[in-house]
């Protein structure tokens, strides 16, 4: 989730189509966070690698009230075939999600619906699949909210200007890890302190 510029538009306002300040970004929506309860503004999807430097292999900017599982086809286009596993949440396990990704080769590994412990074919599989998925996208979510001051409110207005601005820091980060890679210098160690001398 990333906070939108300026004020946030109110449900009662929206329904009326009265934005009641000019600061407030219109084209932003609502969504409710597990981790950071209501969010107006914009949500990064991202895939990454799960390794041990963490690298996003795609991204989408939309708006926050756009579902995961709708995101993810376009994201899915984007990654390399070679990969065998995608591993997502139980918001991916969805059938659009599933249709986009497996073939015979490639497998996806999502969370499953209902009351835990699950106790299915596959389950401990899935558990330790979910464990090393959980680590590496919680982590680069607060690695590059870090990197690029996303904790806050974005700079930008509008999800053209949004896009570009959430998109090209993915880029950037992407960059600097292929910087420091050919460098032979750390990939993670340093990497934002790095980013902001640069």
């Amino acid at each position: 989730m990333l906070r939108a510029n300026g004020g946030v538009w109110h449900k009662k306002d929206r329904e009326q189509d009265n934005v009641p300040h000019t600061s407030i970004d219109t084209e932003a929506a609502w969504t409710k966070s597990g981790w950071h309860g209501w969010v107006y503004g914009w949500k990064l999807h991202l895939a990454s690698a799960v390794a041990q430097v963490w690298i996003p292999l795609a991204a989408l900017l939309t708006p926050a009230n756009t579902a995961d599982n709708e995101a993810a086809p376009a994201l899915i286009q984007e990654l390399p075939s070679e990969l065998r596993f995608l591993l997502g949440d139980w918001h991916y396990n969805a059938p659009n999600v599933r249709q986009a990704w497996e073939t015979d080769e490639r497998i996806m590994v999502a969370s499953q619906y209902g009351r835990y412990p699950h106790t299915g074919d596959g389950v401990e599989v899935r558990r330790v699949f979910h464990k090393l998925r959980s680590r590496t996208i919680e982590n680069f979510n607060e690695h590059f909210k870090g990197i690029f001051d996303g904790h806050g409110h974005v700079p930008t207005k509008g999800l053209v200007n949004t896009q570009r601005f959430a998109l090209a820091a993915v880029f950037v980060y992407q960059l600097a890890l292929l910087y420091r890679f050919e460098q032979q210098l750390p990939l993670c160690i340093g990497l934002k302190a790095f980013l902001k001398a640069a």
